[in-house]
């Protein structure tokens, strides 16, 4: 399944096209990681660097870090993510190892599910004709390996009995818990392609950020039903809030 995956035309756009040529400006730089990394800003997802795997551990050095290759470098995150392309460019020609996350609720949320089950979901929105958004794939040994479906946010409602009921007491260090569905809403990070995990893991785009961010709520039911047909746990949705 690529990075063309239910988008009409196998014609590379002019956006990326755009990308390609202008990472060739920004010398050490890989081109293609670059190209990708500004088409997420070029999407207005705010990105910020991340660890990276080295060998099976993790770059932040952490005894037994819980998520290797799957965290922010800086507790600031959240204020750090940038849209910016200058300040992209400058991470990426100083930093060329180093993953990087999207904040979510700030413009996009991520449903985060099983992959088995999110490539079930997948299928089945694509041939009912829903607008699906950018969707990626993440890597790994059993619940590690997730597809992320991008939306657009929810925000803060007025009323907070809008907001999707769930728990509060988890977030991305506690995933083995939650093998579920995933909430990623105000507070929480997802990595964005490309990234690199231990044990040659990758995550990567299945359908680009150059399509548009639907309604969380118009993907829900067919990834909670897919996410109960393959025993992925509770099939309700679990929050993350801030990142601990």
């Amino acid at each position: 399944m690529g990075a063309e995956y239910g988008r009409s035309g196998s014609s590379e756009s002019k956006l990326s096209r755009w990308l390609r040529r202008r990472a060739k400006d920004v010398p050490g730089a890989d081109e293609g990681r670059l190209a990708l990394l500004l088409a997420v800003a070029a999407a207005k997802l705010p990105i910020a660097p991340a660890a990276y795997p080295a060998g099976y551990r993790c770059s932040c050095e952490r005894v037994g870090c819980p998520t290797p290759a799957r965290h922010p470098v800086s507790f600031a995150w959240q204020t750090q993510s940038t849209t910016d392309r200058a300040q992209i460019e400058r991470w990426a020609q100083g930093q060329p190892e180093a993953n990087f996350i999207t904040a979510t609720g700030m413009v996009h949320d991520v449903l985060d599910v099983p992959l088995e089950a999110g490539r079930e979901a997948l299928e089945r929105l694509l041939a009912e004709g829903v607008d699906v958004g950018p969707v990626a794939e993440s890597g790994g040994v059993g619940d590690q390996a997730r597809m992320l479906f991008f939306t657009a946010t929810r925000g803060t409602p007025e009323d907070e009995d809008e907001w999707w009921p769930c728990e509060l007491d988890c977030h991305p260090e506690t995933m083995d818990e939650h093998p579920g569905l995933r909430w990623h809403c105000r507070g929480s990070y997802v990595l964005v392609p490309p990234a690199r995990l231990p044990g040659d893991h990758e995550v990567t785009w299945v359908r680009g950020p150059e399509h548009g961010l639907p309604d969380p709520l118009t993907l829900l039911e067919a990834l909670t039903d897919a996410c109960a047909r393959h025993g992925a746990g509770d099939a309700h949705a679990v929050a993350w809030p801030l990142g601990r």
